[in-house]
């Protein structure tokens, strides 16, 4: 069943158990008022003849004609008055005539009780009687006929169904319009998400409003958004193995398809294939850390002090080659960041730097801190003569990697240059 229809149905469920609770209930309440209004009124006619009959002394049955004589009984009531061999009555003329019933009236007169319900073809008659036997027996009988009586309340009853189930009814189309207007956004993202594939994964939901169903299309955005960072990182990593592997591999395939008998030749051609095996370690090592970069756990930032931070990897510059280092700076205080990965951004940075220097070259080294933490690396090599292209994976994966663990502490990458006069690369992230 559709989630329309059930929240409909849910709806209807609850309005027709309330409805019918209400209306049995009105109709109870009303039908105990009635009885109780039919009960004091029995009770008042009762005692209203019996103090007639004790302060009229005379005939019974001109007392009791008398007595008759200034009543005005309701549609549905009637008043008897039984004496041997004839009834006296008071009634409307829509009443039954229940004086003409011997059988019902001989049922009620010798009843031992003082009020009863009697059946009659007009229904149930509910009486209550008073009996004199001096100076001549008599019964006065007082009563209604429950049916009668009872009809406005089963009318209103009938009424109320009624209008409650027009009320169910308007209820219905409200619910069946309400239910399609909030599961209106629900549908969007079932269609979006039908309609997104592992080459699109572009479609967005469009977010109005401050409810669940708007903080569920966030969700689903957000989750589109990290499925395309994932898809995109994956067809990177492709893209960049096949192009970084493929020339070690035909490097290694070029010397195995050449490689002769000669003992000197076969170790030259596996010291040869040795290397590119490591450099194809080196570049999967790269490519994996790239792929990882898009990962929240990519870093484990700490409080470090900065201090400590630039001297240790002052100490793993020096260790890189031949070249003359130079600490420029040390910065002050502390900062939250990865250690492990900052180094690991400038030992990158310097081994480029030690790559397009000459033995014995200058390259200076520093940090410093103010609105952002900096480290840097200035050579003086040949310096960068197309930085469009400088953190390109064409170039090699050295500076997109420097980049990358930048921009994963939500800070960028700087470069200075001018051609033939070196270049300075920096790091910032934020403190």
């Amino acid at each position: 069943m559709p989630a329309r229809m059930k929240i409909m149905c849910w709806l209807l469920g609850l309005m027709t158990l309330v409805l019918a609770t209400v209306v049995v209930v009105v109709w109870r309440l009303l039908l105990v008022d009635v009885d109780d209004r039919v009960n004091r009124a029995l009770e008042q006619e009762t005692t209203e003849f019996g103090a007639y009959a004790e302060t009229h002394a005379g005939d019974a049955g001109a007392v009791a004609e008398s007595h008759l004589r200034l009543q005005y009984p309701d549609e549905h009531e009637l008043h008897l008055a039984v004496l041997s061999g004839r009834v006296l009555v008071q009634r409307s003329e829509v009443t039954y005539a229940l004086e003409h019933d011997r059988a019902v009236l001989g049922a009620i007169t010798s009843s031992g009780a003082p009020w009863g319900v009697a059946a009659t073809p007009a229904g149930p008659f509910r009486w209550a009687k008073v009996h004199t036997a001096a100076p001549q027996e008599m019964w006065f009988v007082t009563g209604y006929f429950e049916d009668g009586v009872r009809a406005p309340v089963h009318s209103t009853v009938r009424v109320l169904v009624l209008v409650s189930l027009a009320g169910l009814l308007i209820a219905a189309l409200i619910a069946w319009f309400v239910a399609g207007v909030v599961l209106a956004p629900i549908r969007v993202v079932r269609q979006a998400a039908a309609e997104i594939t592992e080459d699109d994964l572009t479609r967005r939901i469009p977010v109005s409003g401050n409810d669940d169903v708007a903080a569920l299309a966030k969700q689903f955005n957000s989750m589109l958004d990290r499925l395309d960072r994932s898809f995109r990182l994956q067809r990177q990593f492709l893209d960049d193995a096949s192009h970084e592997l493929r020339t070690p591999i035909t490097i290694v395939r070029g010397h195995l398809e050449l490689l002769g008998d000669s003992p000197q030749e076969r170790a030259e051609v596996v010291r040869l294939c040795t290397d590119e095996l490591d450099r194809m370690a080196r570049l999967v090592e790269d490519l994996l850390l790239l792929v990882k970069s898009g990962r929240p756990d990519f870093l484990r930032p700490v409080t470090v002090s900065l201090p400590e931070l630039t001297s240790d990897i002052d100490a793993h510059l020096r260790a890189l080659g031949g070249r003359r280092w130079v600490l420029d700076s040390i910065a002050e205080g502390e900062a939250v960041l990865d250690p492990q990965r900052v180094t690991q951004a400038v030992l990158q940075l310097a081994s480029n730097a030690v790559r397009h220097t000459t033995s014995g070259a200058t390259i200076r080294f520093g940090s410093s801190v103010d609105s952002v933490v900096s480290f840097w690396i200035a050579d003086s090599g040949p310096g960068v003569s197309d930085e469009s292209l400088l953190f390109s994976r064409s170039t090699g994966l050295g500076l997109p990697i420097v980049k990358a663990i930048a921009e994963a502490h939500g800070g960028a990458v700087r470069v200075r240059s001018v051609a033939g006069e070196g270049a300075t690369f920096v790091v910032e992230v934020p403190r």
